[in-house]
């Protein structure tokens, strides 16, 4: 397994090191283009195969187990080793991410971005490539510097995939992003440095298996503060989580789905492998605080992807989807902060649904934006709208079908990531004031009728309608490298919700690790 982890970074970085290469993709742009998309296509899908492989050759009865460690020095003058391992908390995360990356890929080999100005096909390989290296070493890297160092380098690729390839007011978005990302990382950086400083390593197995013993209350306090802030930048948690919404409608689609697929995920798992077993007490101190904007941010969400559902409010798809997924980590969030196995679980779980619904969603919403040229939610169910149901339903039922299971449908995998963060609420950690997080429960299940409501409004506006009215545009139904594409997110989605025990046999016995219960 040791190969295997190193082949995971080393493979997508040789790929985005190759693009640099002179000549190596021919000397004719349209054919370098192609052949660079198909080179991206092969190299996500082989990494996606070493994922696999890492999955099959994982010891399922050891979950909790940190597993194909790696531990070099690397930088000794710091105390930074070149540390990796894989657990029952990363393997999913670390399947998810080679999954979309590849699926993402494979879809571009059709649908490249593109637009007045774009550059160029193999430039958009290499950035890829580079994104990928920085989302599967978040999740393998086991030292506090190293977790930083991949934390950053996915913010340069994802700033140009905006800025180059994205639409409307992509500068800023871009620009927007990358500012709020890169003040959170320094803060979280001041963080990590503190408790190298005062724990003498920055190993982040070592500091868990310590569960903060060495580190006074003053010093967690402020590690936990530093940290917190940093990534729940990135998770993101109301209300820092105003670049979200813009860099999500400026971004090309397959920019949205890995920066909700995978990016969003970096934030809440650093809560989970730092702040819960290295700096318990100070975690365990602002938990309310966290649960609180958990909640807040489930509502806010909610309301603002209501509003922006209703008719004549110009609304755009993808930008509701982007204040969606405000509201689905909430309650991720709001898990964590209950400080118990079940919450935590759920926080877990709801993670990787969230990653498999949401890009789906973005999936099917960009398809739309490329066939009548918008997503704004009036064009698409004006008078000559959609009517996804008579005029593609192959392309609608995917749609309400990403929207049912987003609303938490029994059955499917949204379901049981938001139940358990609630159940989590209901009876939370020791030391933890149960009235407040019965308050913070309640909000959520406000959150869920929300979402029921506005999603459920979408379907309506853009999939029912006549389609014997005269359209503007004769939307194409569902194609085949769309459907390749997407009907793994769709299967998967449903497989997580009949068996959710596939993802939490894994992550249970880390939980309970992480928490220091029996």
């Amino acid at each position: 397994m040791n190969a295997l982890l190193i082949a995971l970074l080393a493979l997508p970085l040789l790929g985005a090191a190759a693009t640099l290469a002179p000549g190596l993709f021919g000397a004719d742009p349209t054919a370098r283009g192609r052949r660079a998309l198909r080179f991206n296509a092969v190299l996500t899908g082989l990494v996606l195969a070493l994922a696999v492989a890492l999955a099959a050759g994982f010891d399922h009865a050891h979950p909790g187990r940190m597993q194909g460690g790696v531990d070099v020095s690397w930088i000794p003058a710091l105390g930074v080793r070149f540390h990796l391992g894989v657990d029952g908390v990363s393997l999913p995360l670390v399947v998810l991410t080679a999954l979309l990356s590849f699926l993402c890929a494979l879809y571009s080999t059709k649908r490249p971005p593109d637009g007045e100005g774009t550059p160029s096909a193999l430039s958009f390989t290499g950035l890829f490539l580079l994104l990928e290296v920085g989302m599967l070493a978040t999740f393998l890297v086991l030292d506090l510097l190293l977790f930083f160092l991949a934390f950053e380098i996915v913010l340069v690729p994802m700033y140009f995939l905006i800025a180059r390839w994205g639409s409307g007011a992509r500068t800023a978005s871009a620009f927007r992003f990358i500012l709020y990302t890169l003040l959170g990382s320094a803060v979280m950086l001041l963080g990590f440095l503190l408790i190298g400083l005062h724990a003498g390593t920055f190993d982040m197995t070592e500091l868990a298996a310590r569960h903060g013993s060495g580190l006074s209350h003053s010093t967690q306090l402020l590690a936990a503060l530093a940290i917190g802030l940093g990534l729940l930048v990135k998770a993101p948690a109301w209300p820092l989580h105003s670049w979200l919404p813009d860099a999500h409608t400026s971004a090309p689609t397959v920019g949205s789905v890995l920066l909700a697929g995978v990016l969003l995920k970096m934030g809440t798992y650093g809560l989970v492998r730092v702040l819960l077993p290295i700096v318990p007490d100070g975690t365990a101190t602002f938990a309310p605080y966290l649960g609180a904007l958990a909640a807040v941010g489930i509502v806010y969400g909610s309301l603002a992807c209501l509003a922006l559902a209703r008719a004549g409010r110009g609304g755009d798809l993808k930008r509701l989807i982007a204040f969606s997924s405000v509201g689905h980590m909430g309650f991720v969030l709001l898990g964590i902060a209950s400080l118990t196995p079940v919450g935590l679980n759920g926080a877990l779980f709801a993670n990787i649904a969230h990653g498999l619904i949401t890009g789906l969603l973005f999936f099917v919403v960009g398809a739309l934006k490329d066939r009548y040229g918008t997503a704004d939610l009036d064009t698409l169910a004006g008078a000559s709208g959609a009517a996804l149901y008579g005029r593609a339903p192959r392309l609608g039922a995917l749609l309400a079908f990403g929207a049912v299971a987003s609303l938490g449908l029994p059955g499917l995998a949204g379901f049981w990531g938001e139940l358990l963060a609630m159940f989590g609420a209901f009876q939370p950690g020791a030391g933890l004031h149960r009235p407040a997080f019965l308050v913070f429960m309640a909000l959520a299940g406000l959150g869920t009728l929300l979402t029921a409501a506005y999603l459920l409004v979408v379907v309506r506006r853009v999939c029912m309608g006549d389609p014997a009215q005269p359209a503007a545009v004769q939307v194409a139904e569902l194609r085949g490298y769309e459907a390749v594409s997407w009907t793994p997110l769709a299967v998967l989605t449903v497989v997580a919700g009949l068996w959710p025990a596939l993802l939490l046999t894994l992550s249970d016995p880390v939980v309970k690790q992480l928490l220091a219960v029996g």
